[in-house]
Parts: structure tokens; C-alpha cells; sequence
């Protein structure tokens, strides 16, 4: 498990910020997939320093709770007058049941202890009818990332974290929830250009990096650098971001 209240928590403001243009595109994702009733009730389980939380506030007009296990990386979530962050793990979210109409799980359910607790927790505390969506990578479909040609182990460490699609489908069903047969694709560019990639990966805020060697992290950010700096503006191509739509039955 990776402890981001070791080190993670000090860069990752600066190293998983989010452009405005793909906040905007992963709102527009959720609208489209939420439930069509406002306001909603969201949960923003593994909220970390509360990237999206305000954003869910705004977009769908209703309370958010961010729900967070570090103390580190809550004390860095910006205030918002329909936001409430609170200390809790997916094993045991602090909400009453089905208080929420729309669970956000964003690049979390992989840093879980028990995946299947979770889920029966999400779907505790989901209103009848109600959503998650569930940002992730799958193990067995996953991205060929741009950065992975730097660190050779990097897509199977990445690989190794994740569940392949059918066993998170199966684990989201044994919880209860009703989950859709395929995934949908988001394309994401994050950032756009060589120079901001480098400069966004160098501080080492992707869990990825805290299962790599050393020795392989020095060569690779080393051969990053030089290729950042001869082209800077260079544009990388988009990737395929997988969503999996969660459902709570209705009564």
C-alpha cells in the first residue's frame, strides 16, 4: 500500500493538477453518466486534495462529502460552502445508508485494502437507483502511456496494480451493484505538450514511481529531460481513459 502521508501528499498538488480543460471534460463525462435529477448528492470517495470535489459542487448543485484517509492530503482541499471533507476509508465511509444519489471514484479503488468492502460500502450508502462512476485502469487493458518508454517496468508495476475488467465486474456484483458490460473510453491529453509532461512526472507524484528502482528512475527521468528540453512543445497524443458504470438497483 502506498502511504501518502509519507511522501505523496507534499508533491502532488504540483504533480496531478488538473488543467481547466480536462476538469471540464471529466465533468461533462459525469453529467453524462449521472443520474438525471437535481441537485444530486455526490461522494467523492478517495477525494485526495480535493481535485474534483469543489467541480461535483458546482456541476450537479447539490452537498459533496470528500472522503479521504490522509490527514496530509485533506489539509490541502480547497473550502467550498457545499463541500464537507471527512477522514475515512472506503472500508467504512463515514455516511449514513443511501444518502448519496452519485458516487465519484477516481483513480482510487486500486489503493483499497478490500475492494469487495468497498463496493458493499459504496453501495450502503448509494439511494436506490443510484450511480458511480468509477474511474480506473483495468490490468488486462491497459493504456500505452508516452512516459512508459522511460521506465521499462513502469506499465507492468502499472499493470500489476489494477484487477483485469472481468474481476472488477465480477467484485462489483458480488457487492450488489449492477455494473455495465463493457467500460466507456474517455481520450485525455494530460498535459499537452513533452516539456509540461516532464515537468509534471519529475516530482514523482504518480504511485507508480514508489515501485520502481532507483537506479531505473534516474536513467529515466535523466533521458526524459534531455528529450523535454529538445522538444519542448512536442505534442503527445491523447490515451484512452476506461470508466466503468456502476448501479444500485432500484427497490
Amino acid at each position: 500500500m502506498v502511504d501518502y502521508d509519507d511522501r505523496l501528499h507534499q508533491v502532488y498538488a504540483s504533480g496531478r493538477a488538473l488543467p481547466a480543460d480536462s476538469l471540464r471534460t471529466w465533468m461533462e463525462t459525469a453529467v453524462a453518466f449521472a443520474p438525471t435529477g437535481r441537485p444530486l448528492t455526490v461522494l467523492d470517495l478517495g477525494c485526495g486534495i480535493g481535485r474534483f470535489t469543489p467541480a461535483l459542487a458546482e456541476t450537479f448543485g447539490g452537498p459533496v462529502y470528500g472522503v479521504e484517509p490522509s490527514t496530509m492530503m485533506l489539509r490541502q482541499a480547497p473550502q467550498h460552502p457545499a463541500v464537507t471533507y471527512l477522514e475515512g476509508s472506503a472500508e467504512s465511509i463515514p455516511l449514513a445508508d443511501e444518502s448519496c444519489d452519485l458516487v465519484w471514484l477516481f483513480l482510487t479503488i486500486h489503493h483499497w485494502a478490500d475492494p469487495l468492502q468497498g463496493l458493499r460500502e459504496v453501495r450502503r450508502v448509494l439511494r436506490p437507483g443510484g450511480v458511480v462512476i468509477l474511474r480506473t485502469q483495468f490490468g488486462d487493458q491497459m493504456p500505452n502511456l508516452y512516459w512508459y518508454r522511460y521506465f521499462p517496468s513502469a506499465r507492468e508495476v502499472d499493470a500489476s496494480m489494477y484487477l483485469p475488467f472481468d474481476e472488477v465486474r465480477a467484485v462489483a456484483e458480488q457487492a450488489g451493484l449492477v455494473a455495465e458490460e463493457q467500460p466507456h473510453w474517455v481520450d485525455v491529453t494530460e498535459p499537452r505538450t513533452l516539456r509540461a509532461t516532464y515537468e509534471r512526472l519529475k516530482v514523482r507524484a504518480f504511485s507508480t514511481f514508489e515501485h520502481i528502482a532507483e537506479d531505473e528512475l534516474d536513467r529515466g527521468f535523466a533521458e526524459f529531460e534531455r528529450d523535454a528540453a529538445a522538444g519542448p512543445d512536442r505534442e503527445l497524443p491523447a490515451f484512452p481513459a476506461g470508466v466503468l458504470l456502476l448501479r444500485r438497483p432500484s427497490k
